[in-house]
């Protein structure tokens, strides 16, 4: 191995002479095309995401990045029947693995779509085969099985971007970032969470189960790599909903209760049962299943969408689409920094949130804990603060 991987362009294709380096001999290896400055960006973020979950859950995990955020994010918990249905996951028996990958590209099928990929363990051939009918970018990983690779690298016309990871690197404490000549420096992000993290509940209810714990930690692995504002929703092990980058914490919550209001009428048994027309491709599936939630189409919009399927599916009505959201329940919120006001617990507590991990500290901390009570959720209040730009 060397010190330095060229690279096909930089942020934008007009930015050429882009390389990795390392003072060292490099960590990674392209197995497969040579990946691009944001496909480096994504690998690099995800990998330590799900590094980090493998080693706080003991859990295989899995990512699906866009843009240097996380579109979800999952550890190996089986797929209910249900929930293989919903995915479009025609496995009988997939692998942990590849539990965890397709929970990661179900969170938000829609924003997965070209995505880049991670995964904290050896990929197998039950993975490979779940990426193979995906639009993907790239994947990093540890290893690949043999017949997992040659899987990998028939993808996209033998473009597919495979990198390889030496799972036993560790960074310097210290990175370094050059912005518009200048060089900037700070102490890694290293915190991972643990029990401690959670100790310090700030609400009536305090009962904080193993799974809520998990998913509360999925939840904070999830936001410290999600780009800041962030609040992120977890369920069963996975992030549900993202809300990335916003400039005020409610317009995240909005975002990513949002996605995860999404994420589970796709559950509903009438959108499961949607008979699609034949032939239609799979991200079309998916974005015909994202405009069934619309409540109006113009008429051309109308007539595209309708051309989806074999016969117009009923839309929910907004009394049923309540009751079914009404039945989301357990479900873990953790947020990048603390909530300013109440309208924030508000707003989750319409998805189904019960699980809060917040920093706190903010003048607001006792209007938020009087929302919680009303709700009855659990909050903790970190003290840790996971900004990541």
């Amino acid at each position: 191995m060397s010190n330095e991987l060229s690279m096909r362009y930089g942020c934008n294709p007009h930015q050429a002479a882009a390389r990795c380096i390392a003072s060292g001999e490099l960590p990674i290896e392209a197995l497969n095309d040579a990946p691009s400055y944001i496909n480096l960006m994504d690998a690099l973020n995800s990998w330590q995401l799900v590094r980090e979950l493998r080693q706080a859950t003991n859990l295989p995990a899995a990512a699906s990045f866009k843009h240097v955020s996380p579109a979800g994010a999952a550890v190996g918990i089986p797929l209910s029947d249900q929930l293989r249905q919903a995915l479009f996951v025609n496995q009988d028996d997939p692998s942990p693995l590849a539990c965890a990958y397709a929970r990661a590209r179900g969170a938000d099928r829609m924003a997965s779509f070209g995505d880049w990929i991670a995964v904290s363990d050896p990929v197998d051939v039950s993975t490979a085969e779940l990426i193979r009918v995906e639009t993907s970018d790239g994947i990093i990983a540890p290893d690949y099985e043999e017949g997992a690779l040659e899987i990998l690298r028939k993808k996209k016309g033998g473009k597919y971007r495979v990198v390889k990871i030496d799972p036993e690197y560790e960074p310097e404490p210290l990175e370094r970032r050059q912005i518009f000549g200048l060089e900037l420096e700070q102490h890694r992000n290293d915190f991972i969470p643990d029990a401690d993290f959670f100790s310090n509940v700030v609400t009536q209810n305090t009962q904080l189960s193993a799974d809520a714990i998990r998913d509360l930690t999925v939840a904070t692995i999830g936001v410290k790599y999600t780009q800041s504002n962030s609040v992120v929703l977890a369920m069963d092990g996975q992030l549900v909903g993202v809300g990335a980058g916003q400039q005020s914490r409610i317009h995240c919550v909005r975002l990513a209760a949002d996605k995860a209001d999404r994420w589970y009428l796709r559950q509903h048994p009438v959108v499961r049962d949607i008979r699609f027309a034949k032939g239609l491709r799979r991200a079309d599936r998916d974005n015909a299943i994202d405009l069934y939630f619309e409540q109006e189409l113009t008429g051309a919009e109308q007539g595209a969408w309708e051309a989806c399927f074999r016969s117009v599916p009923d839309r929910l009505s907004a009394s049923e689409r309540r009751s079914w959201l009404d039945s989301m329940q357990g479900v873990a919120l953790s947020s990048d920094a603390f909530f300013p006001f109440r309208d924030n617990i508000d707003r989750a507590s319409r998805s189904g949130v019960e699980y809060v991990v917040e920093a706190g500290g903010s003048i607001g901390d006792d209007s938020v804990i009087t929302a919680a009570n009303e709700y009855g959720m659990v909050v903790v209040f970190s003290g840790v603060r996971l900004f990541h730009h």
